[in-house]
C-alpha cells in the first residue's frame, strides 16, 4: 500500500537528515510512477505498486539519502512561474532569488516597454527567463564562463519558450559585453571559501563550486559587478545583485564607494538581506 510505502520512506530520509522528508518523498514516488498530483490521485493510495515501480522508487529514496538534491534527482525545479532544467553543472534555482526578480519588476514603470536585460553569471537562466516572461517586449542577453552551464539555460529557454528573446554568451562576467541596458541582474558567488565546507550536503557536495565560491568574504564578485554595472547601464537603469543574508554592510559600502550613492539593501521573506539594488 503507498501509504505504509511512504511512511517507510519519509522515516529513512527524516533518519539521514532531510527537513522535508514527507514532501520529498511524495515527490519521489511521484517521479518513480511517471505521474502528477493529479494522477496519484487519480492512481488511489489502494493500487500497489509494480515491482518495476518499486524498484525505481527504492534508488531514488537511496539517492536522496545520501543527500543528493531533490532537484537533480528530478531533474527540474520550479521557479518563478517557469519549470526549469537543473543537473550538477547549475546551481538549484532557490525561493530566496525570486526576491531579486520581484525588485526588478517593481523598478519598471513599463512593462511592455522594449527594455534590455544583461543576466551576469546566469546559471540555469532564472533570473532573465523570469523577467522575460513577465515583460513581453524585453529581450536579454545571459553570461556564464561553464558552457555546460550555458547549455542547461539555452535549454530553459526554449523549454519556456523564450528562446526568441534571449542570447548567451560565454565569458566571464560581463567580459566583451557592449551596450546599454536598463536592468543589470546577477546572482554571484558569494560565498566565503571556509563556509564552503560547512554547507549542506546537497550543496556542498553537488553543487558547481564555480558557482559557490565569492573568494574573500565571499565578496571578491561584487566591485567587478558594480564596475561593469557603471558602464553598462542606461541612465536611470538599474542593477540589482544577489547577496548573503549577512552581506549587507559590506557591499552597501562597496556599492558606495562604486559611485552608487542610492543603494539600497533589499529583505527577503524571511526578513534576511538578500538583493543589492543600485541605479544611474
Amino acid at each position: 500500500m503507498i501509504p505504509t510505502l511512504l511512511k517507510a520512506a519519509s522515516a529513512r530520509l527524516a533518519a539521514a537528515g532531510i527537513e522535508d522528508a514527507r514532501e520529498d518523498a511524495r515527490a519521489l514516488l511521484r517521479h518513480a510512477l511517471g505521474l502528477d498530483a493529479a494522477g496519484m490521485i487519480a492512481r488511489g493510495v489502494a493500487a500497489p505498486l509494480s515491482e518495476g515501480e518499486a524498484a525505481r522508487f527504492e534508488a531514488l529514496i537511496v539517492r536522496r539519502e545520501a543527500r543528493e538534491p531533490l532537484s537533480q534527482i528530478i531533474g527540474s525545479v520550479g521557479f518563478w512561474t517557469l519549470d526549469l532544467i537543473v543537473t550538477r553543472d547549475v546551481l538549484t534555482p532557490r525561493s530566496d532569488t525570486e526576491t531579486l526578480v520581484r525588485a526588478a519588476l517593481a523598478r519598471i514603470t513599463d512593462r511592455s516597454a522594449p527594455l534590455k536585460i544583461l543576466d551576469v553569471a546566469t546559471g540555469t537562466g532564472a533570473i532573465a527567463l523570469a523577467l522575460l516572461s513577465e515583460l513581453p517586449n524585453a529581450h536579454a542577453i545571459a553570461t556564464d564562463i561553464s558552457p555546460a552551464a550555458l547549455e542547461i539555460a539555452k535549454a530553459n529557454a526554449a523549454r519556456n519558450q523564450l528562446s526568441g528573446r534571449i542570447r548567451f554568451l560565454e565569458t566571464g562576467w560581463a567580459d566583451g559585453v557592449e551596450g546599454r541596458f536598463d536592468l543589470l541582474v546577477s546572482n554571484p558567488p558569494y560565498i566565503a571559501p571556509e563556509v564552503i565546507a560547512t554547507l549542506e550536503p546537497e550543496v556542498r557536495d553537488f553543487e558547481p563550486l564555480l558557482a559557490l565560491d565569492g573568494g574573500q568574504g565571499g565578496l571578491a564578485p561584487y566591485p567587478h559587478l558594480l564596475h561593469e554595472a557603471r558602464r553598462l547601464l542606461n541612465p536611470g537603469g538599474h542593477a540589482l545583485f544577489e547577496i548573503g543574508h549577512d552581506q549587507g554592510a559590506p557591499v552597501l559600502e562597496l556599492a558606495r564607494a562604486a559611485g552608487f550613492r542610492s543603494a539600497r539593501i533589499l529583505a527577503d521573506l524571511a526578513g534576511h538581506d538578500r538583493v543589492l539594488a543600485v541605479h544611474n
